[in-house]
């Protein structure tokens, strides 16, 4: 059953690692500008592989920011996932171990995670354990051609690459949207919510990821309380 499920998150995982190889082009060109060898970016991939927080760390190494201000900036940028570990530990069965839970936060990104909770039932660690095997070599492949080549492409190309991502998201909220309204009714509110917070004077000057995690817990919280997921054992009674 294991290996079924793993092989099950390799296939999933194909698509994701494509979209990978080519978002993580354009965070190669930003390694290299900020002064990163090939091997150095490629390895801050394999070991962090978190977009917006490695795009925050080159952008402060291009600026020559502090330790603490690198830190400060990558940790509020990647605050989010701390959100979605929450969201995991709880899809994750009774009967998974502790190494399963520590190998699946070394590696918690949006397009996985999205997967992962769009299971059905519990989510079987080895499924996430076949995702992560093909994206995550997707992502360091896609940053070690973007410090390389980069720089030779056009910025026409580098652009259309970096809206891959986009596409990505589309595909993981689309078919859970077209199964539950409560679903498309949080996917319109956040959007429209997202718009809201841009535009209003009081909140346009709060970092982007700030406002992401704001949104994400005001409307997953409203969500939970007023459309609560019944669990299969209270289904059944």
């Amino acid at each position: 059953m294991n290996r079924k499920q793993f092989f099950r998150g390799v296939r999933t995982g194909i698509p994701i690692s494509l979209g990978y190889l080519a978002v993580s082009f354009t965070l190669g060109i930003t390694a290299k500008n900020a002064g990163l060898s090939a091997f150095q970016a490629t390895l801050t991939s394999l070991l962090v592989n978190a977009s917006a927080g490695q795009y925050a760390a080159f952008t402060c190494m291009a600026a020559l920011s502090g330790y603490l201000e690198t830190a400060i900036i990558v940790g509020v940028t990647n605050a989010r996932y701390i959100l979605m570990s929450c969201a995991l530990s709880q899809k994750l069965p009774a009967s998974a171990k502790l190494w399963h839970r520590m190998v699946i936060g070394f590696n918690v990104n949006d397009e996985i995670f999205g997967m992962a909770i769009a299971e059905e039932d519990k989510l079987n660690p080895y499924y996430y354990f076949g995702m992560m095997a093909i994206a995550m070599p997707g992502w360091a492949l896609g940053t070690f051609l973007g410090t390389s080549v980069g720089n030779i492409l056009p910025g026409s190309v580098v652009s259309a690459l970096s809206v891959g991502l986009y596409g990505m998201f589309l595909a993981v909220i689309i078919p859970a949207s077209r199964k539950s309204k409560i679903i498309l009714g949080v996917v319109i509110l956040s959007m429209a919510a997202s718009y809201v917070l841009t535009v209003l004077p009081l909140t346009a000057a709060i970092a982007s990821g700030t406002r992401t995690i704001l949104i994400t817990v005001v409307l997953s919280a409203l969500a939970a309380v007023l459309f609560p997921v019944k669990e299969a054992e209270e289904a059944d009674a």
